[in-house]
């Protein structure tokens, strides 16, 4: 039986921050607690990036819940805050905050680290992103 706790995981067209995250999964029982920040950033494959917009499919927000059920189902004693952005983004903003709190800091990163790996494989989220030389390329979306 786990004591762990999928405190929320959803898909959200307004701001998230790693502070929300991390507040949430606060816990007298946690000593550790890591969270993860997926930031827009300027560039990619070389390219400098304006800005990005992300899709996603009716069933994203199921899909989000079940993998981070999925992760808390085999961490024992986690507890797990997770969401996905979707809409227009700007660089710097936040496109996916993931936190974990657990009694100790091994199980606390591990859980993270699969939850984050398994959201960007599995969620059915895309990106739209927009290049400063006016061209503009899906990715995830193929």
């Amino acid at each position: 039986m786990t004591t762990s706790e999928v405190v929320r995981a959803y898909v959200s067209d307004t701001p998230i921050t790693p502070e929300e995250a991390l507040a949430a999964v606060d816990s007298p029982r946690c000593g550790a607690a890591v969270s993860f920040s997926g930031v827009v950033r300027n560039h990619d494959g070389g390219r400098e990036v304006t800005s990005l917009s992300y899709t996603s499919h009716p069933s994203a927000e199921r899909v989000i819940a079940e993998v981070a059920a999925e992760i808390a189902a085999r961490h024992d004693g986690v507890r797990l805050w997770v969401a996905h952005r979707i809409g227009p983004l700007e660089i710097g903003d936040q496109a996916l905050v993931a936190a974990v709190a657990a009694a100790h800091r091994g199980a606390a990163f591990a859980a993270c680290s699969e939850l984050v790996d398994a959201v960007k494989e599995r969620v059915p989220v895309w990106k739209e992103q927009f290049f400063t030389d006016g061209t503009v390329e899906w990715v995830g979306a193929g």
